[in-house]
């Protein structure tokens, strides 16, 4: 993932230098003097991207922050504090933060148009406020000063690229790392996402603050740009056109962020040379963000998928499973792994569970089965802490779980997987595992993917069919070696000699990596070649439990789950 991070930010920097390079040196001034402007609105389109494009929240206050960033320069500027325009820029995106914080508060609770209509208000009460007041050196005419070496219009898109090519590489670091993940994977499941132990709320704090800051930035850098700023130029509309140009390009990219800048910079340029309306340019990128919405892909996703089409298709090397790459086992207490006892949950007149009484011991594999209705699902949910309600006690070991939010119980030891696939499609399938595992070595990666016959590493996971994805998830989980691991019906999607071969690989987990194992499952085979025991649910109530040949032979169990009347059975 490290190899992938750096071959990302090379590619940005040679770009950045060669395009730079013809810009600065070719062109007349006037248009470098645009170019500038598509760099500056291409950072602000990159904090845009980060908070809308990775974590799948609306935001429409991004020209906000950039005002706070602006203000805080011209502030400094008029002060005469030390550092420079640069210094000061930084500065400027530090005071944004706290705003975007502040603003990502709502969004802990709050999606969709709800939450847009929170940073809408935003952005509409910031134009009122700048209408109130006058930036710093405004009515005095004090310019901010540009840096000595980058003085000239030429000098200052140097210095501005200099800027947008700092911040492309950092995110591309940070989208690799478990942090991107973790946006990613909230922005397609905020419940997969708890599973592996992500915390929702700091992952959307963090990326309204990160977003936050950048935007501050690119306000700072019009500052030099301009000299001197109004409040026109941090408007409630612009916001929303960057939103759209944001969605229409796909700003999380870097090359997005560049094509987005072009269109807000170039393209006013071309209907004031043709002497038309300014106001053409916010329809089409509306129609433009409608286009990529409808059909799920960005103007940047479009032509990384016509390049992966063209690029040469590298051979997976044959890879040999060494057991001693794969994670080590972790040692866990001896006793019973997970104890349930008088579990009853309701839904208003529905009892989905009524007193269910379940211990899986350490170091063992153990079956919950019943027919569609039983309360499988439920229970999962009850002790991965997705159901706030619920009566009786669960303990993982010896410590109970009432109270503790799912993430928290995901970090304690208690794991699971979902019956429909939830894994973020942005991601590859090294960098799932990543997420659901933690740090993990190259090898270890590799080694457990081939455990269960995954891809390689560097696939990206919307390449990779429904029924590998059921293995990824799996493998997700066992490579964070918890406690208890919980798998939801895992064989969905394979066939019957895969899951024969699947239930060798979770009869090996507990003595491969120290976790205990309950398998939800429909199919008998998977059950009797992976489990030492099973409970049946029938109606939410405990029909049987015990060894698997004992419990699958018995009447009531035939007859509620199996569908085989108890007379014909005897």
């Amino acid at each position: 993932m490290t190899r992938a991070s750096i071959r990302a930010s090379l590619t940005i920097i040679i770009a950045a230098v060669v395009l730079g390079s013809v810009i600065a040196g070719l062109l007349p001034s006037y248009w470098v003097f645009l170019a500038t402007s598509v760099l500056i609105t291409g950072v602000a389109l990159q904090s845009l991207g980060l908070v809308a494009g990775r974590t799948g929240m609306i935001a429409l206050c991004q020209m906000s922050f950039a005002g706070v960033g602006a203000w805080t320069v011209g502030y400094l500027n008029i002060a005469e504090a030390p550092g420079g325009l640069a210094t000061w820029i930084l500065l400027g995106g530090l005071a944004a933060v706290p705003l975007g914080v502040a603003i990502g508060l709502p969004a802990l609770r709050l999606r969709g148009i709800n939450l847009a209509i929170i940073t809408l208000s935003f952005a509409a009460a910031f134009d009122v406020i700048l209408a109130t007041m006058t930036f710093p050196g405004q009515t005095a005419f004090i310019q901010v000063p540009r840096p000595t070496l980058f003085d000239s219009d030429e000098g200052y898109f140097v210095f501005a690229l200099i800027f947008y090519v700092a911040i492309a590489v950092a995110l591309e670091f940070l989208a690799r790392s478990r942090l991107g993940a973790s946006w990613l994977a909230v922005r397609h499941s905020e419940r997969a996402a708890a599973a592996h132990g992500v915390s929702v709320a700091k992952a959307k704090l963090s990326a309204f603050a990160i977003s936050a800051f950048i935007a501050g930035i690119s306000g700072g850098l019009l500052a030099g740009y301009l000299g001197t700023l109004v409040a026109e130029n941090f408007s409630m509309m612009q916001s929303l056109s960057l939103y759209a140009v944001a969605v229409m390009t796909g700003a999380h990219f870097a090359e997005g962020a560049i094509i987005g800048g072009i269109l807000v910079v170039m393209f006013p340029e071309i209907l004031r040379r043709f002497d038309l309306p300014q106001d053409i340019g916010n329809v089409l990128f509306a129609l433009g963000a409608t286009q990529a919405l409808s059909t799920g892909e960005t103007m940047s996703e479009t032509y990384r998928r016509l390049l992966r089409k063209l690029a040469p298709q590298r051979k997976a090397a044959g890879s040999t499973l060494f057991e001693g790459d794969l994670p080590a086992p972790v040692e866990h207490a001896k006793g019973a792994a997970l104890t349930v006892e008088k579990l009853t949950v309701r839904y208003g007149a529905v009892l989905a569970l009524d007193g269910v009484d379940l211990t899986i011991p350490a170091g063992s594999v153990a079956g919950l089965i019943g027919p569609n209705g039983a309360g499988k699902s439920t229970f999962i949910d009850a002790v991965s802490g997705f159901l706030a309600r619920y009566e009786g006690s669960i303990k993982l070991g010896k410590t109970p779980l009432e109270g503790q939010a799912a993430h928290v119980r995901a970090r304690a030891g208690v794991r699971r997987t979902w019956q429909t696939n939830r894994i973020a499609p942005e991601l590859t399938v090294g960098g799932y595992l990543r997420l659901a595992a933690g740090n993990l070595s190259e090898a270890e990666v590799r080694a457990m993917l081939d455990w269960l016959d995954c891809p390689d590493p560097e696939t990206p996971v919307v390449a990779v069919d429904a029924g590998t994805r059921r293995l990824l998830d799996v493998a997700g989980v066992v490579a964070a070696r918890p406690t208890v691991i919980l798998l939801d019906e895992p064989a969905a999607g394979q066939s019957h000699e895969e899951t024969l071969r699947l239930g060798r690989r979770i009869a090996e987990i507990p003595t491969r990596f120290g976790s205990s194992v309950l398998l939800v499952e429909h199919d008998m085979d998977l059950v009797r070649a992976a489990c030492s025991q099973v409970t049946v649910l029938d109606f939410g109530r405990v029909i049987a439990s015990g060894p698997p040949a004992v419990v699958l032979d018995q009447g009531p169990v035939k007859r509620a789950y199996l569908g085989i009347e108890e007379s014909v059975a005897a």
